[in-house]
C-alpha cells in the first residue's frame, strides 16, 4: 500500500510540475513577444519625436500671423462698426 501511494503521489508531483513549466515556457513567450512590441513603440515614439521637434518653431511664426490677422480683423470690426453707427443701424 505504501508503495502504491509513493507512485501516486510521485505522479501527482509530476503532473503538477509539467504544468509549471507549461504555463513559465508561456509565460516567457509572452514576455519576449512583449518585449519586441515595446522595441517597436519605443522606436516609433522616436521617430514622433524627431519629426516633431521643429514644431516649436513653426508654432511661433504661425502665431505672429495669426496675431497680425487678428489685428487687422479687429480694425475691419472697428470700420464696419462706424459705418453701422454712420448709417443708424
Amino acid at each position: 500500500m505504501g508503495t502504491v501511494l509513493m507512485y501516486i503521489t510521485l505522479a501527482a508531483l509530476l503532473v503538477v510540475v509539467l504544468a509549471l513549466v507549461y504555463y513559465l515556457v508561456g509565460i516567457i513567450a509572452a514576455l519576449r513577444a512583449a518585449g519586441r512590441n515595446l522595441q517597436q513603440l519605443a522606436g516609433g515614439l522616436e521617430a514622433i519625436a524627431g519629426h516633431t521637434r521643429p514644431l516649436p518653431e513653426k508654432l511661433r511664426t504661425i502665431h505672429g500671423a495669426l496675431g497680425q490677422l487678428r489685428d487687422g480683423l479687429l480694425a475691419v470690426d472697428g470700420h464696419l462698426a462706424a459705418v453701422a453707427r454712420l448709417l443708424g443701424r
